[in-house]
């Protein structure tokens, strides 16, 4: 099959732009990230594909802060970014995933780069590539082409930092193709994509800890002793000093909410003084909790955002009617801190709202997923803390809405209600095996918790809506977990 696309400079930007996505999706592959046996093959033609884009003197001459991890991740370096900049230098953040559009992933000053732009070093990136292509030599696959995109981009815009999130593990990872980062960071460990990366946190912190490089020092938060004690091991081995950061102090303000954000705030912390150190900009008390955080360490905590963690968002149509709590939490340990989260807020708003509301549950997960470990863990939390789900809604994990290419990568399973329908059936079980085992007297008399199946997420926001104006008195607070997709379509659909 030929594929044609619109050559970069033909029509309007909004044009050149689909065009641009349309090109981008045709390098996402059916066996995509699953593919383990061929990870150290596809990872060593990193390194020609540098080679190519004339990339390999500018990345060894970047400085980098590079971090891995399960849980928070991303919003280290979020954190860490937000920091930065504040002390006057150019920052270049590359994240994963997106949620609406490809081009969060690749922040310049803390603002995503412009379709222009972004058209531009795709198309630069994008011939020069195809231009080598061979039997024994294929097109970058879809993270390995953005990762090699950040680079180019950073490069030309010659920002004085560069921070990177892996994408996924760390040993293999397209973003460890560096050699030599100014400091490492390993964010919360836990279980998760162990299809590629193993079975225990051994060897997930083993994958993990791949990102190591010898000599530059490295930190990480509290972690299992089975993952504590592999990282040690690694670092080790490779002359790393590696050192563990408590979480921040509570009373710190947080631009991204949630408790657990205090652990990552920690890391980013100990990530920028290092980083500021090595460069010659050191703050010799910002780790000094008695005199507590430089001014600028503050600001940068203080004014962080990233898009799709712990957001409240009032709905488009009836903002006083319907709430949406988003957070993209996907694995058992983010689960538990997302219905810390949840709570928590629930609470504060009934002290401060005198109108009735109800909890509602918007759900989807990844079919490579256990829902089994997520479900459960989310509904006990949330009873712990005195929240009650009324309804729980259960939709496809379609990104339709989500601006990769007309032909996106989903989610197998998503086309078939068999998956939702699964994920019903073992909401109603943990409902039923809680209405048998507790006999508190506070417990008896609450209504049947009811659950639904919809087709699409378009149908699900309608019926909610259709019922909001049905109960005037009531604010629906609909919490949104389970998958980044699902809360990036919701954005993308009540913001239309």
């Amino acid at each position: 099959m030929f594929i044609i696309y619109v050559e970069e400079d033909d029509g309007d930007l909004s044009g050149r732009y689909q065009s641009t996505l349309d090109a981008l999706s045709s390098l996402i592959t059916k066996r995509g990230r699953f593919a383990s046996n061929n990870q150290s093959h596809r990872f060593r033609l990193l390194f020609h594909y540098l080679k190519v884009l004339e990339l390999e003197d500018a990345v060894s001459q970047m400085k980098i802060i590079h971090v891995a991890g399960t849980k928070g991740k991303g919003s280290t370096c979020t954190f860490a970014e937000s920091i930065l900049r504040c002390y006057g230098l150019r920052t270049g953040l590359f994240t994963s995933p997106h949620l609406i559009d490809v081009r969060e992933r690749f922040r310049l000053n803390g603002i995503e780069i412009s379709q222009e732009k972004f058209v531009d070093y795709f198309w630069c990136c994008f011939h020069k590539l195809k231009e080598k292509t061979s039997n024994e030599v294929p097109m970058p696959t879809y993270f390995c082409f953005l990762a090699l995109l950040a680079f180019k981009i950073f490069a030309t815009e010659q920002v004085d930092v560069v921070i990177l999130e892996v994408g996924l593990g760390g040993r293999f990872d397209a973003t460890n193709v560096i050699q030599k980062p100014v400091v490492c960071g390993i964010s919360s460990l836990g279980y998760d994509h162990m299809e590629i990366l193993g079975y225990t946190l051994a060897e997930i912190a083993a994958e993990k800890a791949g990102i190591f490089k010898s000599g530059v020092p490295a930190f990480t938060v509290p972690q299992p002793d089975e993952a504590m004690r592999v990282l040690n091991e690694k670092a080790s081995k490779l002359e790393v000093n590696l050192q563990v950061v408590p979480p921040l102090d509570t009373s710190q303000r947080l631009g991204l909410q949630g408790e657990h954000q205090y652990l990552n705030a920690g890391l980013a912390v100990a990530l920028c003084f290092t980083f500021l150190k090595e460069i010659g900009i050191e703050e010799k008390n910002c780790l000094n909790q008695t005199n507590g955080l430089p001014a600028k360490f503050i600001s940068g905590l203080s004014n962080a955002y990233l898009m799709g963690r712990a957001m409240v968002v009032p709905d488009s149509e009836l903002p006083e009617e319907i709430v949406y709590y988003l957070d993209g939490a996907h694995s058992p340990e983010s689960m538990v801190a997302c219905a810390i989260w949840f709570s928590k807020q629930i609470k504060q708003n009934q002290e401060s709202n005198q109108k009735r509301s109800e909890q509602i549950l918007l759900f989807n997960c990844m079919s490579v997923r256990d829902p089994s470990l997520l479900l459960p863990r989310l509904r006990s939390k949330c009873i712990d803390q005195g929240v009650d789900f009324k309804r729980a809604i259960f939709v496809p994990n379609v990104s339709v809405y989500n601006q990769v290419g007309s032909s996106s990568n989903v989610d197998p399973s998503a086309g078939s209600r068999t998956w939702q329908l699964g994920l019903q059936r073992l909401w109603e079980s943990l409902a039923r095996g809680e209405a048998r085992s507790n006999s508190r007297s506070d417990y008896k008399g609450k209504e049947e918790v009811k659950s639904f199946v919809f087709s699409s997420l378009p149908l699900a926001v309608d019926w909610l809506r259709d019922n909001a104006r049905q109960s005037k008195q009531v604010r629906f607070q609909v919490l949104v977990t389970g998958s980044l997709h699902l809360v990036g379509d919701l954005l993308r659909l009540i913001k239309k």
